[in-house]
């Protein structure tokens, strides 16, 4: 799939209804033997689902769990805006940005801010909501149709000291005023659709795609009990009918929970005899905790309404995938990923470890200062010079175990969050491929070379970590001419973590050949579900008459994304060609798609994924539909125009396709995309000359997209401008020097002088 974010105090609690009283046991058997002429059925009630009752239930007995949570981060995620929860300065303080004054002012108990409305003129605005607390905080402006939208001018609530207690801008440098699609009243900037799912418990979005506005609603305004527990109202039942440590009682398992978090009961870690590092007394068999922290600590797409009723996270869920702009080659963070992605390619991860073996899961500290999380269950020698090389003592010293092997990146201007893949520090691959690393992080005024070198005194070798696939990524990025059969052997090797064998078979997308065939076949039968995942993504530019035998069997998947990837990559495929049974299920799994797509309406994502499932399904009315629905719901999302007018090319209605990407240019006029489907449109109509110009605007928009160099040259040397053609592909190849188009255009541009 493609497409591509209290307790009763706080007074906006919602307790979900629970269903009526249970039917007495000879009603039903009445109603049984009526609806059977005579003969005896007895019909059992089906028990309600359990619904969400409140923190504050939880409190009464969980009171050290619920004094930990209070005033963390996670019950701060959200509040109404009120004096005792407002962090920033609203005594008539100014901000200016981008040619506009921003005002922050109070009347009484009342926030609101005069600044730029959508129209680009001032207008005063009630802050509504106050969004996270620390480092920084957000405030939420109620908009129309129910929309939520997060004021991108933010608090600084650090100390002044540290450079807070300030108001900053989240892009400083890019001057975005409200034509930009990331002003504060644009989709990105919603807080129904990007922020709200783990920001509050309980929630329910409610977007209504024919009004196009939200009802949304909460159980909890912040990220309480039952956001991480699942809904309580089992529980309490189990509690008043005298639960006991067996975990059971009539029907209410698992002491009436829907998330159980027992992986680390009755566990310790010791030290393996042989090998001096740590491990759990007995392994790790499962990984509800991971799952239900990762289900917002990660990057991911949301497949449906996550109801928190102990469904694996990829029912609910698809994780993003060690992709460029996200994670750089080696798996290090590169954009606002969090946490999930990171931690499981880490050794930690496969060792066993959980969040809470570091973390306290209520106050969300740390278990331990400084190094005293790591010892917990590594060996002291760790925490010593002759391991770090580092002084012991002074600001700054380098001896903290996370310098090195947690690096961090500052998000949102004051926000620095910590790697979790526990990586050795590797300053050989920073001269290889490019990525970074922990020491010249540090020591920004010496070179990865330098850094490269000392490592090579102190340990004799450049050191390696547990996994090595940086080269293999950084190679299929590249564009490199072996980067197939690499991906084909990182995809075969078990012993790589889940996350990066998905990532090859994803990528193997590019290489479509009997070998990676073979492995990507092999991949669709893994155990894990990241893996079949990337498997399917990988056979996409095969042929019909494969994608059919490989993709057919997951249609029956027992996880949601996988049977639903299965399903897009089926969307071609004739139900004629399909027995009874095959065509049933693909119907099923199709509707399933599309209800996921639904539930994302609100993003244009999801109107292009479902305009182009449309299209393979000969649904052409439909398709169209969904391009427009995709335009009209963010009419500043350039894919959806490019999409739409490559629907009116495939359906040889370019006449359309050109009014098309006119009306997207003009919305974004370095749109990239725009400009190299407008130039091909041109090349069609045989007009070179504008297309011409509008190849070159693409090239100058987007460099590193080493296609459009690829099609630009072409068009120039068909033009006759060979000189031309020759210098735009030669830059091309500087910056991507192992794509092999581009290498095969240059030999033949020189060997036709």
């Amino acid at each position: 799939m493609h497409f591509p974010s209290v307790f009763m105090h706080r007074g906006l609690k919602r307790i979900a209804k629970s269903g009526g009283r249970a039917m007495p046991t000879f009603l039903i058997a009445l109603i049984g033997l009526l609806a059977s002429n005579g003969s005896f059925a007895v019909t059992e009630s089906t028990p309600p689902e359990p619904s969400f009752v409140g923190g504050s239930h939880c409190a009464a007995c969980h009171q050290a769990e619920a004094e930990n949570w209070k005033d963390s981060h996670h019950d701060l995620a959200m509040q109404v805006a009120t004096p005792e929860t407002v962090e920033g300065n609203f005594d008539d303080a100014t901000f200016d940005y981008a040619g506009t004054r921003t005002t922050f002012s109070r009347t009484g108990d009342q926030f609101q801010v005069s600044t730029d409305g959508p129209d680009g003129k001032l207008a005063t605005y009630k802050i509504r909501y106050t969004f996270g607390v620390y480092p920084l905080q957000q405030y939420l402006i109620e908009l129309s149709g129910g929309r939520l939208q997060a004021l991108t001018i933010a608090w600084d609530s650090r100390p002044a000291k540290q450079g807070g207690q300030r108001w900053y801008h989240l892009y400083p440098d890019q001057k975005i005023t409200h034509t930009d699609p990331l002003h504060w009243t644009k989709p990105q900037q919603n807080w129904n659709s990007m922020c709200a799912e783990c920001h509050s418990t309980g929630l329910e979005k409610n977007y209504d795609q024919t009004t196009r506005t939200y009802d949304t609603k909460w159980a909890e305004i912040d990220v309480s009990c039952e956001a991480c527990h699942g809904p309580g109202s089992d529980h309490i039942k189990w509690a008043k009918q005298g639960g006991d440590s067996s975990e059971e009682l009539g029907s209410l398992k698992n002491y009436g929970l829907t998330h159980l978090f027992n992986e680390r009961k009755g566990v310790h870690w010791r030290q393996n005899q042989k090998s001096g590092l740590p491990e759990r007394s007995k392994p790790r068999v499962t990984e509800t905790e991971i799952q239900v922290c990762a289900a917002c600590h990660s990057r991911r797409a949301q497949l449906s309404e996550d109801d928190r009723k102990g469904q694996p996270l990829m029912d609910s869920y698809q994780p993003a995938r060690l992709d460029a702009g996200l994670y750089h080659a080696d798996g290090q963070i590169d954009g606002e990923v969090y946490v999930y992605g990171s931690f499981i390619q880490s050794a930690m991860y496969n060792a066993g470890v959980t969040c809470s073996d570091c973390h306290n899961p209520h106050s969300l500290e740390l278990k331990a200062a400084d190094n005293g999380v790591c010892l917990q269950c590594h060996t002291p020698e760790y925490d010593s010079p002759k391991h770090h090389f580092h002084e012991t003592s002074g600001a700054n010293s380098g001896s903290q175990c996370v310098d090195c092997h947690m690096p961090d990146k500052t998000y949102m201007g004051v926000d620095p969050r910590r790697d979790h893949s526990f990586r050795i520090p590797r300053p050989q691959l920073s001269v290889d491929i490019g990525v970074p690393n922990a020491c010249t992080q540090c020591h920004s005024d010496q070179s990865a070379n330098w850094a490269a070198k000392q490592l090579r005194e102190w340990y004799g070798h450049d050191p390696e970590g547990k996994y090595d696939y940086a080269h293999i990524l950084s190679s299929a990025r590249h564009n490199a001419t072996d980067a197939g059969a690499r991906l084909s052997a990182l995809l075969d090797d078990v012993t790589q973590p889940a996350i990066v064998r998905s990532t090859a078979a994803k990528a193997l997308s590019g290489w479509p050949n009997p070998r990676t065939l073979q492995s990507l076949a092999a991949a669709t039968r893994d155990s894990d579900p990241l893996v079949r995942l990337g498997a399917l993504e990988g056979i996409a530019p095969l042929p019909a008459s494969i994608r059919v035998q490989v993709a057919l069997p997951l249609l029956n998947d027992p996880v949601k994304a996988v049977r639903l990837e299965a399903a897009t990559q089926l969307r071609d495929i004739s139900a004629q060609s399909l027995s009874p049974e095959q065509a049933r299920q693909m119907r099923n799994v199709a509707d399933d798609y599309r209800a996921t797509l639904a539930f994302a309406a609100d993003t244009p994502q999801a109107h292009v994924s479902l305009g182009g499932f449309e299209a393979a399904q000969r649904r052409l009315d439909a398709a169209e539909r969904a391009y427009r629905n995709a335009i009209a719901t963010d009419p500043d999302y350039a894919p959806a125009y490019a999409n739409l007018a490559d629907f009116y090319r495939a359906t040889e209605q370019d006449d359309k396709g050109l009014v098309v990407l006119q009306q997207g240019i003009e919305r974004q006029p370095k749109a990239a995309a725009l400009h190299h489907a407008l130039g091909l449109l041109h090349v069609r109509q045989k007009q070179l000359g504008k297309a011409l110009d509008e190849l070159a605007l693409a090239v100058e928009y987007s460099p590193d997209v080493s296609r459009y160099s690829y099609v630009y040259a072409v068009a120039l040397n068909s033009t006759g401008k060979k000189a031309q053609a020759i210098a735009v592909t030669e830059q091309a190849l500087l910056r991507s020097p192992a794509d092999p188009g581009l290498n095969q255009l240059i030999v033949q541009l020189r060997q036709s002088r």
